[in-house]
């Protein structure tokens, strides 16, 4: 007899996806550090390329790291995201190769894969690392909490404020804590499955 996997129940599948909005408009309600490090031990074991893991996380919570942000927002960003309880700034480390001996131990040629590959590893970075940044998401949102993720930013100046040796570079942002679910506007469309798949 096949073996059949664990399925979530609605209101879980709700919560994560279809009950879920993008937020720009938030409660003035505190994002804890024991929320945030569960929301990261929770989405660390979403796979990646060879356990590859690039993505990095700074969690911008303080009136003063706030203050550092703004200036790189774009004017649509700015309020929503002073407003929010935590931005974090979803980054990739581009020396994540390094790792590898500790995150891929059963291949001790794991790193050779990547090491002065830059193209491989940008690749690695951009794919693997928005991967992780949407676990990042889906683990908040299981957490209770919702989300707000965002472009419409200098990228040259995030990088050189909070990353100024060039190693870790910003993939996209994301607000996080309580949604103002009264300041929301329906939902917009979807594209059905016959729009957007194929089996083949």
């Amino acid at each position: 007899m096949a073996a059949h996997g664990k399925i979530l129940d609605d209101e879980a599948q709700d919560i994560i996806f279809r009950e879920a909005r993008t937020y720009s408009r938030w409660q003035n309600v505190d994002v804890s550090e024991v929320l945030i490090k569960a929301i990261y031990d929770l989405m660390k074991f979403g796979p990646t390329e060879a356990n590859s893991c690039p993505a990095r996380f700074v969690f911008v919570k303080t009136p003063e790291a706030k203050a550092r942000l703004k200036p790189y927002l774009d004017a649509g960003n700015v309020q929503k995201t002073m407003d929010a309880p935590v931005t974090v700034i979803v980054a990739y480390d581009t020396n994540f190769f390094d790792q590898l001996p500790h995150l891929f131990p059963h291949e001790p040629t794991a790193r050779s894969w990547y090491a002065g590959k830059d193209a491989k590893v940008d690749l690695t970075c951009k794919r693997s690392g928005s991967l992780q940044g949407a676990y990042l998401m889906v683990a908040a949102r299981a957490l209770g909490l919702d989300c707000g993720p965002m472009g419409g930013f200098k990228t040259a100046g995030i990088n050189q404020e909070f990353f100024p040796d060039g190693q870790w570079r910003v993939n996209f942002l994301c607000n996080i804590g309580y949604g103002d679910k009264t300041a929301q506007h329906p939902r917009n469309p979807r594209l059905g499955f016959d729009e957007a798949c194929r089996i083949i």
